[in-house]
């Protein structure tokens, strides 16, 4: 049997290049080489931990679903569905909490991190440890804004991965701690009811080096909650005036002179979307202390441009096809629910809960 590839995404909002370059391009690869059997879903019950407007949600599933078809993952390679489709998550969900503790949960850096971000505590207090975290997340008179779906968050997230009996996830660094955790549960699973049910899943390595797509504000990775990405869906003109107002210095002022960590980001960019030549011409260009800005950025908006307008075009006619989008979800959802039901049964049976009348 194929080894299990399983990623989710919550649907906050629209994918940007960062998504695609970093992962989307390489399940696309991966799934064309057909060594994998890949699952691919998006997490709409992770996203009700922030409570998004319910409109606001279906519109996001549904574009995102789009966005993954229009950048190439094909319904009849791999499994695509939406996490809520799966009946069989929620109900594993309840079960596995019966051996999750409440310490852990609050231990982890996400929940500490986004519960003190909705009370408005400082986050990441020097010399705190898990009882101040506790107390100021108990005592907070706001602290019906932190709901339980925000501390179980790790709880449905291994299920996520347990259910479909997954053996690689790709997960950046925030989410390891998470993957962790799943690993955890399933051995402590399997070691109170004595069986080699549960496997541990790993994190996917695609090989080589994993991919970090630089935002253009200067710093950091490209994210939506940092405002300096580039979305598959903008127009040209959007996409070319956002290229164009990217951090930049004065310009190195000796031949192979160091670059700032801006002009970092830039080449890095250009590597990711750029014919070697073009990169090579740019970069002798700099050393040579005769680069103009603003020829490496309309070069780089192109050269973006060739990726993303593709699939922009793509995604507006498949969001346009509620006959196609409906047939996708529900052959996904099929597909899934085949091999989480079976798994349901059986830990119901593990766990000693399968009525014994029927």
């Amino acid at each position: 049997m194929k080894k299990i590839v399983l990623s989710g995404i919550r649907p906050t909002g629209q994918l940007h290049l960062g998504n695609y370059l970093g992962a989307l391009q390489k399940f696309v690869r991966m799934q064309q080489e057909g060594i994998y059997d890949s699952f691919f879903f998006i997490a709409d019950l992770h996203a009700l931990t922030t409570q998004p407007d319910p409109a606001v949600l279906h519109a996001n599933v549904r574009h995102i679903v789009a966005e993954y078809l229009a950048a190439g993952l094909d319904p009849e390679k791999s499994t695509i569905f939406v996490q809520s489709d799966v009946p069989e998550i929620p109900e594993l969900y309840l079960l596995l909490n019966m051996h999750v503790g409440i310490g852990e949960l609050m231990r982890t850096a996400a929940f500490k991190d986004k519960a003190r971000k909705q009370l408005g505590i400082t986050v990441n207090k020097e010399g705190d440890d898990d009882s101040d975290v506790a107390r100021e997340i108990i005592g907070n008179e706001s602290n019906k804004r932190v709901n339980a779906g925000l501390l179980t968050y790790p709880t449905l997230m291994a299920v996520d991965i347990l259910i479909q009996h997954a053996d690689f996830v790709p997960v950046g660094k925030d989410q390891e701690q998470h993957l962790e955790l799943t690993r955890r549960f399933a051995r402590r699973f399997n070691s109170f009811y004595g069986v080699e049910y549960f496997k541990e899943p790993e994190n996917f390595n695609f090989g080589g080096k994993p991919v970090k797509v630089p935002g253009l504000d200067g710093s950091g990775k490209m994210g939506k909650s940092e405002g300096n990405c580039i979305y598959l869906v903008d127009e040209d003109k959007a996409l070319r005036k956002k290229v164009m107002r990217a951090v930049t210095d004065s310009g190195p002022t000796e031949p192979n002179q160091p670059m700032a960590e801006p002009i970092e980001n830039l080449f890095t960019l250009l590597k990711l979307v750029s014919a070697p030549d073009v990169v090579e011409h740019f970069t002798t260009a700099y050393n040579n202390c005769e680069i103009r800005y603003g020829d490496l950025k309309k070069q780089l908006a192109e050269d973006i441009l060739k990726i993303t307008a593709p699939i922009r075009e793509r995604t507006r006619e498949i969001e346009n096809d509620d006959e196609y989008l409906a047939r996708v979800l529900k052959q996904g959802a099929e597909q899934a629910r085949e091999r989480a039901s079976k798994t349901l049964s059986e830990v119901r049976q593990i766990m000693g809960i399968t009525p014994f009348w029927k």
